[in-house]
């Protein structure tokens, strides 16, 4: 991918923040990379190179600077934006697609050859699967052995590493000392078996918006919020897992409780997934702000976010249930169907009370459990307990994808292929499940209702007409709608 020199040089001249993971800096005189707000002294342009993922600045053989933790930054906001094959894969491989299914897997999942594949990354990002995957098991390896005791052997192998000298190695190229140095350097370490970090964003972040919206729709046993604390529980890949996330001023700070340790990149990219925290706020309120409805708003609440999912067929059976009932509604029946789920399933019941800080969490049903339930496990309609039913047993069957690297059209057309599923409920999917930036639901009541508080068309054509101005954000302006409703 082509870097312009000049543009790149004058974001790492004034350390601006917002350049974090779309490049990275390498200075030859150092041999280090950092992100372009290193608070180091600016190099000399004739010692610098630009490089488009902290995988390519090692290919190059830089090691990653530890002042700024470049490999730390927010992910590229290309990610969340771009619904074309490299953008899958880069979400794929931050699920840890790689670690656990080889760049086979991956190439599988997104239909081309592991040779066009390798080809297409490397064009893009300076790296193929296999180094972008390393880049993140380096990170994935720092952050468990500064912030657990396992052993570095049992660390090497949850980073996902295939042997324990090719984790000494890569952490010894990455960061210039071996595994051992870093423990040696390493903070206090928090007990219980948690894991404490902070996930980095681009600034401004409205957090208000994003937990008033998740506390709306908290479920018993699986989330819950506690002032501008949001906790939640996970179902990943090697088992369960729980989560607190609370915003702060310039980071999330995250702690997680892991079944599995190697379930902590999945996790990580999983979490930043649900606030939105790859987003380019910037970029967004600067097209939506253009548009006079809209500018007031903007400037008063600038950097919301479109709240996400940890768990895509969870956002679609809620989507679902949420047709034509209040989101108060929607949750004690979604509320009834986890608590029958959890029974089925042999674990503990959910209690239909609000739920403690204390009190364990667990991940929303699988969808082969779903699909299993008996009719009186839905508190709803015939209908659609049979929609639920179908979308279910289509995620269990493998015939929809909703993960994060699912191909956006072709998912929005599965889903509206099943019986009860629509145009709405797909583009709220889309929205929240695939991540789609672009999506736009000009039926829904209550953004007409907002269109209406802000002075803009509210039928459901004119305000579809009037959106166009808003691409490729649309979704952003649709949470905006919700809010002014």
């Amino acid at each position: 991918m082509e870097l312009d020199f000049e543009r790149c040089y004058r974001a790492v001249d004034s350390r601006d923040q917002r350049f974090d993971g779309w490049f990275y800096t390498a200075v030859r005189t150092t041999g280090i990379y950092c992100r372009p707000s290193c608070p180091a002294v600016t190099p000399k342009r004739e010692n610098v190179t630009f490089h488009p993922s902290a995988a390519a600045a090692q290919r190059a053989g830089y090691r990653a600077c530890r002042r700024c933790r470049p490999d730390a930054a927010p992910g590229s906001p290309e990610w969340d934006l771009r619904a074309d094959v490299v953008g899958r894969a880069m979400r794929l491989i931050g699920d840890g697609v790689v670690d656990r299914e080889g760049v086979s897997g991956l190439a599988s999942r997104l239909g081309y050859t592991e040779r066009h594949l390798n080809r297409m990354l490397t064009a893009e990002l300076g790296a193929g699967p296999l180094a972008l995957a390393r880049a993140q098991r380096a990170q994935t390896a720092r952050i468990l052995i500064e912030t657990t005791d396992l052993g570095l052997a049992e660390i090497a192998f949850a980073a996902g590493f295939g042997s324990v000298r090719q984790f000494n190695d890569t952490i010894l190229e990455v960061y210039a000392q071996p595994p051992s140095g870093l423990r040696e350097k390493r903070p206090a370490v928090r007990g219980g078996g948690d894991i404490a970090l902070r996930l980095a964003y681009r600034p401004p972040l409205h957090a208000e918006s994003l937990i008033s919206f998740l506390g709306a729709r908290v479920l018993p046993g699986i989330d819950e919020v506690n002032g501008s604390v949001y906790r939640r529980g996970m179902l990943l890949p090697h088992g369960n897992a729980e989560v607190t996330l609370r915003p702060g001023e310039r980071w999330v700070h995250a702690v997680l409780r892991l079944n599995d340790v190697r379930d902590l990149a999945p996790a990580v990219a999983r979490c930043r997934r649900l606030l939105d925290l790859d987003a380019d706020p910037v970029a967004v309120d600067g097209v939506l702000g253009e548009d006079p409805a809209l500018r007031e708003v903007v400037e008063k609440e600038p950097g919301v976010r479109v709240p996400r999912a940890v768990d895509g067929f969870e956002m679609a059976v809620r989507a679902v249930v949420g047709q034509q009932v209040s989101v108060a509604g929607a949750r004690t029946t979604l509320g009834k169907i986890v608590r029958a789920a959890a029974a089925v399933a042999g674990g503990p019941s959910p209690s239909p009370l609000t739920t403690t800080d204390a009190a364990p969490l667990t991940g929303f049903p699988a969808a082969s459990t779903l699909a299993e339930l008996p009719d009186t496990a839905f508190p709803m309609p015939a209908a659609r307990r049979d929609t639920i039913r179908a979308l279910a047993q289509s995620v269990a069957d493998g015939k929809l994808d909703l993960e994060p690297g699912a191909d956006r059209t072709e998912a929005v057309a599965r889903l509206t292929e099943l019986p009860g599923i629509g145009p709405w409920t797909a583009g709220y999917v889309a929205m929240r499940a695939i991540g789609d930036p672009d999506a736009f639901l000009e039926t829904d009541l209550a953004a007409r209702r907002g269109a209406t508080a802000l002075n803009l068309p509210d039928t459901a054509k004119s305000l579809a007409a009037h959106a166009e101005r808003w691409r490729p954000w649309r979704s952003y302006a649709l949470i905006r709608l919700w809010r002014a409703a």
